[in-house]
C-alpha cells in the first residue's frame, strides 16, 4: 500500500506541524477511497444509504402521454388563431380509465390530471378558462401546442440511469425507486467506526466521581454524530494512559473498523501517547491544524499487520468537548462521507451575516465560534453564544451556527460582516 507520507510530501502547502483548515480537509479527502463492499437491500431499508450502482429505469416515467391538469383535451390545429373556438364534448378521460374513442376535428374530451391523452390530442385547456354550453365547449384564444401535457419518458426514460451511484438516498429517491417498481437495490456497506476515549481522569457514567475525575462525555457525543451519519459504531470505552493498553486497543480497532476515532492524548503532555503509537503502528500524516478550537488533531493510518494490511484511518481528536465536535464536523464528517461513497462530498456552505458583538481574534488560525442566528430589519445577524472555551459544551447546545473567522482575519467589531455555517441538518 502506498505510503501516505510519500503522497503528502509531494503536495503543495503540506506542513504537518500546522496545516490550514481548508488544506487539511483537502489532503484527508484526497487520501481516502470509498468502502468497496456492496449489499443488496429492500427499498424501505435503503433510506440514508449510499447507492453503490446506478438505478436503471425499467420503464418510461410517465409511462404514457398524459394530462398535467384537469380540463379539456383538444387538437391544437382545431383552435382558431383569434377569437373563441366551439368544440363538441364527446366523452371523458379519467386517470386509470382512458377514453377509448378517437377525437376528430371539432371535438374535445373532458380530461382529468394523469389521464392518458387520446390519439391526436396535443393540447389541454384548463377547465377554469373554458365555458360549457350544453354539449359544446367554448375555448378562448391564446392556447399553446403541448400546454398542460406530460409526454411519456420526459421524466425518466427506460434503459437510462434514474439515480446515479454515489447518491445518498433521501425520501425523494426512495419514492423514485418505488415509482419504477424496483424492489431492491445495491448500496455500499455502512462505514464501520471504532471509537474510544483516553485518559486516567475519565469516569464512566453511572459511577461516583473520584477526586479529580470527570465523566466521559466525548464518546456519547461522537456516538450521536456518527449515528446521524449512518455509521456502524464500535464503542470500545475508555482506554487508560498506558502504552500497552493503547496499543492493544489500536490493534483491535484496526482489525474491525474502517476508521478509528480517539479523543484526548494528542497534545504534548507526558502521557499523550497517540501520536507516538500512530507512528509505531502506522503513519502520522499531520498532528496540528491552525485552528481554534482543535489545534492538536492527528490524522493518519493504523496498519499494525504491515504494509499489505488495509488497516484503518485514524482521527486523533482533542480531549476538550467543543474541540471534539468542531474537529469532527470540519474534518471527520466529510471523511466519513467520502468513505461511505457519497459523491460529491460538498463542504459546508457559508453565508454572510452581520455580527452584533465584537470578538477577539488573532491572525494565523481559523476560528470556529459558536453563534445564534436571528433576523433584524430583514437582515441576517449573528451573536456569539457567550463563553467560547473549548470545554464549554453548552456553547454547542445553544448554538445554531458556527461563526467562521478566517485564517488571516483579526478582531471583529460590532456590525462587521462574518461568515456563518448553519448547523441545521449537520448536528
Amino acid at each position: 500500500m502506498t505510503s501516505i507520507l510519500q503522497t503528502l510530501s509531494c503536495a503543495d502547502n503540506y506542513d504537518p506541524n500546522s496545516l490550514h483548515v481548508d488544506r487539511a480537509r483537502e489532503l484527508i479527502l484526497d487520501l481516502l477511497s470509498p468502502v468497496g463492499v456492496h449489499e443488496r437491500v429492500f427499498v424501505r431499508q435503503a433510506l440514508d444509504r449510499v447507492l453503490a450502482e446506478d438505478v436503471i429505469s425499467p420503464i418510461d416515467v410517465p409511462s404514457h402521454d398524459n394530462s398535467a391538469m384537469d380540463g379539456w383535451a383538444v387538437r391544437y390545429s382545431d383552435l382558431a388563431a383569434s377569437g373563441e373556438t366551439r368544440l363538441k364534448n364527446i366523452g371523458t378521460a379519467l386517470a386509470g380509465r382512458a377514453f377509448e374513442g378517437r377525437v376528430d376535428a371539432g371535438e374535445t374530451v373532458r380530461i382529468m390530471t394523469g389521464a392518458i391523452l387520446p390519439q391526436d390530442v396535443d393540447c389541454v385547456v384548463i377547465q377554469e378558462v373554458a365555458r360549457v354550453e350544453g354539449d359544446a365547449v367554448i375555448i378562448p384564444p391564446g392556447q399553446r401546442r403541448d400546454q398542460n401535457t406530460r409526454r411519456a419518458g420526459e421524466d425518466l426514460q427506460a434503459g437510462r440511469p434514474a439515480i446515479a451511484a454515489g447518491k445518498k438516498l433521501r425520501p425523494a429517491e426512495i419514492g423514485i425507486i418505488a415509482s419504477l417498481g424496483v424492489a431492491e437495490l445495491s448500496v455500499r456497506r455502512r462505514v464501520r467506526v471504532a471509537l474510544f476515549s483516553t485518559g486516567d481522569e475519565l469516569c464512566s457514567i453511572g459511577t461516583p466521581l473520584a477526586p479529580g475525575a470527570v465523566y466521559d462525555s466525548n464518546r456519547y457525543t461522537l456516538w450521536g454524530m456518527l449515528t446521524r451519519l449512518g455509521c456502524d459504531v464500535i464503542d470500545m470505552g475508555v482506554v487508560r494512559d498506558d502504552p500497552a493498553a493503547l496499543e492493544a486497543a489500536f490493534r483491535e480497532a484496526a482489525g474491525c473498523a474502517d476508521a478509528i476515532i480517539t479523543s484526548g492524548g494528542v497534545s504534548v503532555g507526558e502521557a499523550d501517547f497517540i501520536k507516538q503509537l500512530m507512528a509505531q503502528l502506522g503513519e502520522v500524516a499531520f498532528w496540528k491544524i491552525a485552528m481554534k478550537p482543535g489545534r492538536p488533531m492527528a490524522f493518519g493510518r493504523i496498519q499494525p499487520d504491515g504494509a499489505d494490511s488495509p488497516g484503518a484511518w485514524l482521527f486523533g481528536l482533542p480531549g476538550n468537548p467543543v474541540a471534539v465536535m468542531v474537529t469532527f464536523y470540519q474534518f471527520v464528517r466529510p471523511a466519513i462521507l467520502k468513505l461511505a461513497g457519497v459523491d460529491p462530498v460538498i463542504p459546508f456552505p457559508a453565508f454572510p451575516a452581520r455580527c452584533v458583538e465584537a470578538m477577539k481574534k488573532g491572525r494565523g488560525r481559523t476560528e470556529f465560534q459558536r453563534g445564534i442566528l436571528f433576523q433584524e430589519d430583514g437582515e441576517w445577524c449573528v451573536r456569539p453564544t457567550g463563553a467560547q472555551g473549548s470545554g464549554v459544551l453548552r456553547s454547542m447546545s445553544e448554538a445554531d451556527c458556527f461563526i467562521v473567522l478566517e485564517h488571516e482575519r483579526e478582531k471583529v467589531g460590532a456590525g462587521d460582516t462574518v461568515n456563518v455555517q448553519l448547523m441545521s441538518g449537520l448536528v
